[in-house]
């Protein structure tokens, strides 16, 4: 069984990120596998271990993405595929998915994983295009999987509870909290991973038509306005009150 597992690099949350014009000043950026993609990976050896096959790990992005697919070796993975974008635009996910799947088109892989969204933006799309560009089932918030030859079994997670689902491979899949425990790399596994091979790929290798988003501008959101307490002789009083800055500040009915 071949499985893809996508691995996106993002700011760690603890960063203090700074705003340019068009895009975050990366200076100081402290950069790690979206937590999601982390599930996606365990995910990925554990279905090698139980059934054999191949786990190959694919990150798109500038040069240091190649940090994310060290990590991914460290973990286990036994191949990476470094898709270089030098002016990657985060928010597209219509390119992204495209090169992605023309790549995992040419792997003719059984599955693929991703996380269930990255978290610097949020979109939860990439893997979902993936599945309708190569035409295979997707199975969203995945919770367990089950393989019985091409047959899989799967519990995702859905409003208020869970779902199980049956499909076959090949499909795509984005893992939930819950999938599993990722493993910590080993030393051992940090050491090695510095040097085995990343294979490098370009846009034009993989047929994309090049991406059509651009970003004219990137602010952080304005600063939170500084609540106010009311005070009241009785809940009549803070009604009235509240009702008067509602109506006459707020303007909100």
């Amino acid at each position: 069984m071949k499985i893809v597992v996508l691995v996106k690099q993002v700011p760690d949350t603890e960063t203090n990120i700074k705003v340019g014009d068009k895009s975050i000043n990366e200076a100081g950026v402290k950069w790690i596998i979206s937590p999601y993609d982390e599930f996606a990976i365990e995910e990925g050896i554990r279905i090698r271990e139980k059934s054999g096959g191949e786990v190959i790990a694919v990150s798109l992005g500038p040069d240091r993405a190649v940090e994310a697919l060290r990590t991914a070796y460290a973990m286990g993975v036994d191949r990476a595929v470094h898709v270089k974008v030098d002016d990657y635009v985060t928010f597209d996910s219509t390119y992204t998915s495209e090169l992605l799947a023309n790549l995992i088109k040419a792997e003719n892989a059984d599955v693929v994983i991703g996380g269930r969204q990255s978290i610097d933006t949020d979109s939860s799309q990439v893997v979902v295009q993936i599945a309708e560009r190569l035409n295979v089932p997707h199975v969203a918030m995945a919770l367990k999987l089950e393989f019985d030859g091409n047959k899989v079994t799967a519990t995702r997670e859905i409003e208020g509870g869970t779902e199980v689902v049956e499909t076959t491979a090949p499909l795509a899949v984005t893992a939930q909290k819950g999938l599993n425990e990722p493993r910590y790399p080993s030393l051992k596994g940090i050491m090695s991973a510095k040097k085995k091979p990343v294979d490098v790929k370009k846009p034009e290798e993989l047929g994309a038509t090049g991406s059509k988003l651009e970003v004219v501008s990137l602010e952080p959101p304005p600063p939170r306005i500084a609540g106010r307490k009311l005070e009241a002789a009785d809940a009549a009083g803070f009604a009235s009150q509240l009702v008067k800055a509602l109506r006459e500040e707020a303007k909100v009915i």
